[in-house]
This record gives structure tokens, sequence and C-alpha cells, in this order.
């Protein structure tokens, strides 16, 4: 029963291993940005970047779903 839902499995843990390596970036960049006493703006537009990218993956994989799933 296993082995039916193996690429389930790999898929969803691969997806929150993104998640949890987002997140730790995260918060290394909240660190390094709190510690290194970086003004406003600067705190604004890192986060600004890191959000965009984050979108911009978020989004290659929705498509990447509803393309697989089309086909």
């Amino acid at each position: 029963m296993l082995y039916e839902y193996t690429d389930l499995i790999e898929t969803v843990g691969i997806k929150l291993f993104f998640v949890v390596l987002f997140f730790l970036i995260g918060m290394a960049i909240h660190d390094v940005l709190k510690k290194g006493n970086v003004p406003r703006f600067g705190r604004i537009s890192v986060w600004f970047v890191l959000c965009f990218g984050m979108a911009g993956f978020v989004f290659k994989e929705i498509l990447i779903t509803v393309w697989e799933t089309q086909i």
C-alpha cells in the first residue's frame, strides 16, 4: 500500500522541505538585518525582493501542477 503512494509522499516531502528552507532563510536574513542595524528602507527592499522571489517560486509550482493535470 505504501508503494502506491510513493510519488505522492515524495512530492509532499519536497514541497515541505522547500517551505522549511524558505522559513529558515527568512529567519537568518531577519537576524542579519536586525544585528546589522539596517535602515528601514533597506529592510523593506530586502523583504520585498525575497517575497517577490518566493511568489515566483509558488507561481511556478502552481503552473506546473495545472499543466500536469490538464495533460
